[in-house]
């Protein structure tokens, strides 16, 4: 299993750079960048609060679960 943050494709959707987000929510322009290409280990509720308030959005629009693919043959 694994949560994958899909930051890139909403940044992309709507026109908005890593810099445009991260002075909007006062979140280093690094740590964006750990987001949107799923190095994170976790996120706080505060950050995710604030993504979801700038573009618009609900967590499940942000966070996204994949399962584990499971292989028929076991």
């Amino acid at each position: 299993m694994s949560i994958k943050i899909n930051l890139d494709s909403i940044l992309d959707s709507r026109n908005i750079t890593i810099r445009e987000l991260s002075e909007a929510i006062d979140i280093t322009p690094a740590n964006i960048s750990i987001l949107k290409n799923n190095r994170a280990r976790a996120i706080r509720f505060t950050t995710l609060d604030k993504m979801c308030t700038y573009l618009g959005c609900e967590p499940g629009d942000i966070l996204v679960y994949e399962k584990d693919a499971v292989d028929v043959n076991d």
